[in-house]
């Protein structure tokens, strides 16, 4: 990760504008200035001087979908909310089985937000994108008053293709698949809970923070018969296939032995008294697909995260219910929380 002192310098004259002023959202010189002397250099966006972008579509089908950050604070270790907006968006995209193609950004800004703050977020925005291969073609800016907008808020919508045969739904999990996790779990809800709390660890925990499409990708390419992804997110893996046993009448099995969790993360957890299978993370994802293929969809894994994981199946225990089995044997329901246990995290 870049830190401020590698980045371009902000192209605005920080001595006439050290923050962003009411007068950035209207439609006059100042919105003008911001859009072309800062958004649009920073991201390479434009849509032409239109308010909607026309992209060439190859013949096909197409994956959409929308997203909103929030987090607090903004920069955390590991990430910031600049790259978090496209990863979030991009593995989106990917659990459909979609390659990421196109992003719209749209920022809600709050009067006082430093000038350089903003600057710096908007280039690791653009750097995501640029290593996620996707294209920022439009978007929108306003500014709302001191005290309503806890800094920024950026709304991503993405486009994606998705080649013929690819059927990812949670519909096709079937009794007999395995259950995989990309890697290991719970970093990105503790580094953000770490640093909004200032708490200190033994070790530095990181944000797990990444593009996901890649892996996707690999396993798509090796011809496995993937039948469900889902990425990790709010609620992190027990919620995740809580709505992945609801939706498709399943019942789920895992082994909490073989879930992998970092010491360190375990060990931050314990103090905070959470359960690092309900944090969320943001570059890790689950796949079903047929048992007799577990193990070359974890030969792929493993080769972009080395913690990745079989870490249980499909059975015909409970329908729409997920159980782990504990350390010592015993067997439990585990259910989906009724709130969020780290709220702001994404």
């Amino acid at each position: 990760m870049q830190t401020p002192s590698d980045l371009p310098a902000c192209p605005l004259p920080l001595e006439r504008y050290p923050a962003v002023v009411m007068g950035h959202g209207g439609g006059g010189r100042l919105m003008r200035e911001l859009l072309q002397s800062l958004v649009f250099e920073a991201l390479g966006a434009g849509s032409g001087g239109h308010d909607a972008a026309v992209v060439d579509m190859e013949g096909g089908r197409m994956a959409f979908t929308t997203d909103s950050f929030v987090v607090r604070p903004r920069i955390f270790p590991g990430g910031d909310i600049g790259a978090l907006a496209v990863h979030g968006t991009v593995n989106d995209l990917a659990m459909a089985g979609a390659r990421p193609r196109w992003l719209s950004v749209s920022l809600i800004i709050e009067e006082g937000l430093a000038m350089d703050e903003l600057w710096r977020l908007l280039l690791s925005l653009r750097r995501a994108a640029d290593e996620a291969g996707v294209t920022v073609v439009t978007g929108d800016t306003k500014v709302v008053d001191r005290g309503a907008g806890d800094g920024l808020f950026i709304n991503t919508a993405g486009i994606g293709t998705v080649a013929p045969g690819v059927d990812i739904r949670p519909g096709r999990v079937g009794e007999g698949d395995a259950v995989l996790v990309s890697g290991d779990l719970g970093r990105h809800g503790i580094a953000v809970m770490a640093e909004r709390e200032s708490l200190a660890f033994e070790s530095a925990i990181e944000s797990d923070s990444a593009n996901l499409a890649p892996a996707v990708a690999a396993l798509l390419e090796a011809g496995l018969d993937i039948h469900c992804l889902r990425d990790l997110t709010r609620g992190g893996l027990s919620s995740a296939l809580n709505e992945i046993a609801a939706d498709a009448g399943r019942g789920i099995l895992i082994d909490e032995a073989a879930v992998p969790v970092r010491e360190d993360v375990a060990a931050a957890c314990e103090v905070l008294g959470l359960d690092p299978l309900y944090v969320a993370c943001e570059g890790r994802f689950a796949v079903f697909l047929p048992e007799d293929q577990a193990g070359r969809a974890l030969e792929i894994l493993t080769a972009y995260t080395p913690e990745a994981a079989i870490v249980g199946r499909v059975d015909a225990g409970r329908p729409g219910r997920v159980r782990l089995t504990s350390r010592i044997g015993a067997e439990r329901v585990l259910d989906m929380l009724s709130g969020e246990q780290l709220p702001r995290i994404c």
